[in-house]
């Protein structure tokens, strides 16, 4: 990333790594749950936390790749607490298996990272018949926090400290179709297009964590909800689109953000003292940003959660 990049108000720019947004920050005792965390910022999100004395539990698909990043996690950091478990953010049924392991572990849980995503694939319908992008970049993780809220609820009761719940989102919630989410064309494969089904899932990961926010809020628990564009990274996200993937690895290392830099914000929002007590926000390079009108539409975000709730039941 551009290495004249300017610091925001929390002392961070695009050009901080997840190493340094953490520096000196002890999160022995603390565990964590990392989506996606087998490649990309989702490793570098684990490797970290780990660093910081978090456990953390991988929920990946291909639990072969997350045995790879936990032993090089290891190998780095011996004293590193890492476990994986498996999980198919597409499906339903994979989510509730997951969720119901997780509980069975007795383990508590202060961190939930929804991070895991896929991005402007074609147009398929997941296991549960609803289009692919939206299933795995929404439905998944609204379904899988609602069945973890209770631990976290019951983590933060008992630690006494805040739970945190982050989702991943990205500016290009800013590409949504016009009407935001299309609640009567979610599986509308004539009119599908593969950037702007990515924008309506982006920015519903907003709207869950806005909606969640005012609930929590109104519970009176000590659970934050926040949602971050992790920056342009160059990650395997990109492989379904060869002209896209083709361009990135020519200009990308002067325009984009490595790994490092890219896991920072997730980072900085699940365990950075500055972001106690804020709830409901939008960050980018580890400071609060703006996001666009229908990010910040509470009525919409009432909707979603409707929406998501009947689709999950």
């Amino acid at each position: 990333m551009w290495p004249f990049s300017r610091k925001g108000s929390s002392g961070f720019s695009s050009s901080s790594t997840a190493e340094q947004v953490t520096e000196g920050i002890d999160g022995t005792g603390l565990t964590a749950i990392v989506t996606g965390a087998s490649s990309g910022i989702g490793t570098e999100t684990s490797r970290v936390l780990a660093l910081r004395g978090v456990h953390v539990i991988m929920g990946v698909r291909n639990m072969l790749a997350a045995k790879d990043v936990k032993e090089k996690i290891l190998k780095e950091i011996p004293s590193a607490k890492v476990d994986a478990m498996e999980l198919d953010l597409g499906s339903m049924e994979s989510v509730k298996k997951f969720a119901s392991a997780f509980k069975s572990s007795g383990l508590p849980l202060n961190i939930l990272i929804n991070n895991a995503g896929i991005m402007a694939c074609p147009f398929s319908l997941s296991k549960d018949k609803i289009e692919l992008q939206f299933a795995t970049n929404h439905i998944g993780h609204f379904l899988l926090t609602n069945l973890l809220l209770d631990t976290i609820e019951k983590t933060s009761r008992e630690s006494k400290k805040e739970g945190r719940i982050v989702n991943v989102s990205s500016e290009a919630h800013r590409f949504a179709y016009s009407e935001g989410i299309r609640f009567n064309k979610i599986n509308d494969e004539s009119s599908y297009n593969n950037w702007r089904a990515y924008g309506q899932s982006k920015l519903a990961n907003i709207l869950h964590a806005n909606e969640l926010t005012r609930r929590l809020k109104e519970d009176g628990v000590d659970i934050s909800a926040n949602s971050l564009h992790p920056g342009t990274i160059t990650t395997n996200l990109f492989r379904h689109n060869s002209a896209v993937n083709g361009l990135i690895n020519v200009i990308g290392k002067l325009v984009l953000k490595n790994v490092q830099q890219g896991a920072a914000t997730t980072c900085h929002v699940a365990l950075h003292p500055q972001v106690k007590g804020i709830s409901g926000k939008y960050f980018s390079d580890s400071n609060v940003a703006n996001t666009t009108a229908q990010g910040t539409d509470a009525d919409l975000a009432k909707k979603l959660w409707d929406f998501s709730m009947n689709l999950t039941k």
